[in-house]
């Protein structure tokens, strides 16, 4: 059975989407959002959903982003740290703290998508944020959070689950 015309279109587009992502870690072009600057702080699960829920929620692939934070947690950046494949993304905590500390934002939040749509944590998810939180201690930087989206309207905050 031959694929349609639309079905050859999309498989190139996430095959690009992969390629720039890859390109954005290994280059480290910062992803920066439009910035209101009278924007409230990002002190909220739904904050970060609103943020990154419309583009995150529709990829088709894992995607790992750090958000830096100032003192006030307002954004000051965001990265794409790892660009995985639709089934799962492997991020070492140097990867993702990074960042932060070559910008020296005090404050993180960590998030990725969940292509499937459920934004349920993976019990990889909630022992690479441990490890993260752990290894950003160290650092002197805190991470605030870790939002798992699933979609444009679903996240999950690991914070608030108590889950680190």
């Amino acid at each position: 059975m031959s694929a349609t015309h639309e079905e050859v279109l999309l498989e190139v587009l996430r095959q690009n989407l992969h390629v720039l992502g890859e390109l954005a870690v290994r280059y480290e072009v910062e992803t920066l959002p439009e910035r209101d600057p009278d924007a409230p702080a990002l002190c909220s699960p739904q904050a970060v959903q609103r943020l990154l829920g419309p583009e995150m929620g529709v990829l088709a692939q894992e995607q790992v982003r750090v958000l830096l934070l100032d003192r006030k947690n307002r954004l000051v950046g965001q990265r794409v740290v790892y660009q995985g494949n639709a089934y799962s993304s492997v991020v070492r905590p140097a990867e993702v703290l990074r960042p932060a500390v070559l910008v020296a934002a005090p404050n993180i939040i960590v998030a990725h998508n969940h292509p499937s749509q459920d934004p349920s944590p993976s019990p990889q998810d909630i022992k690479v944020t441990k490890d993260i939180a752990e290894a950003a201690k160290l650092l002197g930087v805190t991470l605030l959070d870790h939002v798992v989206i699933g979609g444009p309207d679903g996240a999950v905050s690991l914070k608030d689950r108590g889950l680190f």
